[in-house]
């Protein structure tokens, strides 16, 4: 925390319209050394903007001029990364759900306790310089990695396009990297100045799809309590990253062409026209001629989209770059972890560079991820990787690699307990297959092997799969149990009647 702090510290932005909120705040702040501006509404704050940044924004709720959710909203269009905080009265906290919807970093209830504020403040401070930290070292990170004769292909290709903003098809196994290639042809490309925007057309249900794409006007939708701009306002001056494209729904596929062919869109429930000026970049892990010829993707779509095509190659199709990933996603874990980076033997990385790798360089790192915290020693060794690479099949015994949330926790595993709390949990420490506190038996620890192999064999989207299984086991048992009345399922489940017929739909569970 100290380190932070050493950093440059900008003004702690304050916007009340209550002269005595923002008196109180700016004398508790100034005792901690902390610089302070003030606003008394939000659209100076906005203007501010053009000139100035804060460290954290502080604003109240409700102010002539702009309520402090609407100013959330736009502040972090700008600024994405800027903790802010909403100041809200009790009988405001429906607003308060708001703020966290729209990504506020706390709500501070009034009144409220002084130094209580001040610690909260503190806290967004360090999240702030935490984060400047990490951009700064994201920074230095080479885009790519690539020895391999198809891999250099690839760069001298974004080298050629880098005047360009002409519209360019990736193609390639998933986890192979095409996020990367698509930020890098947007980095050396004349919209560089603009925003990249990337969104995964597979990861989100059909029925949002349409609102995350093109915007949704207040009262379009249930739930739409505000206006709200979809990724091609968000990307206007720049790129858009349309991942996955082979899966998006056929008659979105209709609106995407009319974007692409004129500029112009309408966002869901809207009726004037909105224009664009985006440069899309999509990718796919699947073969679109194939798709066309089954009518499940617009002929006329995909030669709109088809303009330049990159191939990017499967891992082990370049096992020459394996080693040197494998190093640097070593380093880059250790960094993310806090700890000293390991080195790993000449046996170990050929026995990297002979795995085939089907979830491709997304596998690579999570298995570096793993080795960090799990090798035993600071030197991998060839006994010390996972069983996949030894070519054993996972036993009872094994321990398989975890994905990144689970390995942080790892790293940073909680102190060990008090000489009376081990006393009294000794029973429970004791017992011999009970793992990551989850009980032999309990449903959880089905999930984390699933999930394990899952993220191990580099399927895309784990996170949507597992949620419609777990969804649909739940409301299937849930049916059963009522023999088939929705409405009372829904009760015992605790969702609304809208909610499970839309989800038995989604689901399926109506075939």
């Amino acid at each position: 925390m100290e380190a932070n702090r050493r950093q440059p510290m900008k003004p702690i932005w304050i916007v009340d319209d209550d002269q005595s909120i923002r008196f109180v705040l700016e004398k508790a702040l100034a005792r901690e050394d902390l610089p302070v501006r003030s606003f008394t509404n939000a659209r100076d704050v906005l203007l501010a903007l053009d000139d100035d940044q804060p460290q954290v924004l502080v604003s109240d709720i409700r102010m002539p001029g702009g309520s402090g959710i609407e100013l959330l909203a736009k502040v972090k269009e700008r600024m994405p990364g800027l903790p802010v905080i909403v100041m809200t009265a009790f009988s405001d906290l429906d607003s308060a759900v708001s703020a966290f919807q729209g990504g506020a970093f706390e709500y501070l209830p009034k009144p409220f306790d002084v130094p209580k504020a001040v610690e909260l403040i503190r806290r967004a401070v360090d999240e702030s310089l935490r984060e400047a930290v990490r951009d700064v070292a994201n920074s230095q990170m080479p885009e790519m990695l690539g020895q391999a004769p198809a891999m250099q292909d690839v760069f001298r290709a974004i080298g050629r396009l880098s005047q360009s903003i002409v519209t360019v098809l990736i193609t390639g196994e998933s986890g192979s990297g095409k996020e990367l290639v698509a930020n890098a042809l947007h980095k050396h490309s004349p919209r560089s100045g603009g925003p990249f925007v990337a969104i995964n057309t597979a990861a989100i249900p059909k029925d949002l799809l349409e609102s995350e794409l093109f915007g949704h006007e207040r009262g379009a939708f249930t739930g739409a309590q505000t206006t709200r701009r979809g990724r091609f306002e968000q990307a206007d001056g720049g790129t858009l990253f349309l991942d996955e494209i082979g899966d998006m729904p056929f008659d979105l596929q209709t609106r995407l062409l009319r974007v692409l062919s004129d500029g112009q869109f309408y966002r869901v429930g809207g009726h004037n026209p909105m224009r664009s000026n985006v440069r899309v970049i999509a990718a796919t892990h699947q073969n679109l001629e194939d798709r066309v010829k089954l009518g499940a993707f617009r002929e006329d779509l995909f030669h709109r989209l088809n303009v330049i095509r990159l191939r990017l190659p499967a891992l082990r199709e370049r096992r020459e770059d394996v080693a040197s990933l494998a190093r640097f996603f070593l380093q880059k874990s250790a960094k993310e972890l806090g700890v000293d980076a390991k080195r790993i033997t000449d046996s170990a990385l050929v026995r990297l560079m002979q795995f085939d790798f089907p979830g491709n360089v997304r596998q690579l790192e999570n298995i570096c991820h793993w080795l960090t915290v799990m090798a035993p020693a600071q030197v991998i060794e060839l006994k010390d990787l996972p069983p996949e690479l030894l070519g054993e099949p996972p036993g009872r015994g094994a321990v398989e690699p975890l994905p990144h949330a689970a390995v942080a926790i790892a790293a940073n595993p909680a102190p060990p307990p008090t000489a009376a709390a081990s006393s009294a949990d000794a029973h429970q420490h004791a017992a011999p297959t009970a793992r990551n506190g989850v009980a032999p038996g309990d449903w959880r620890v089905g999930l984390e092997q699933e999930a394990s192999q899952l993220l191990q064999d580099g399927v895309p989207e784990v996170w949507d799969a597992l949620t419609r299984k777990f969804e649909s086991q739940l409301i299937h048992t849930a049916l059963q149990m009522t023999r088939g009345r929705r409405i009372e399922a829904a009760q015992k489940l605790g969702i609304g009647r809208n909610t499970i017929t839309r989800k038995i739909q989604e689901l399926g569970l109506d075939d």
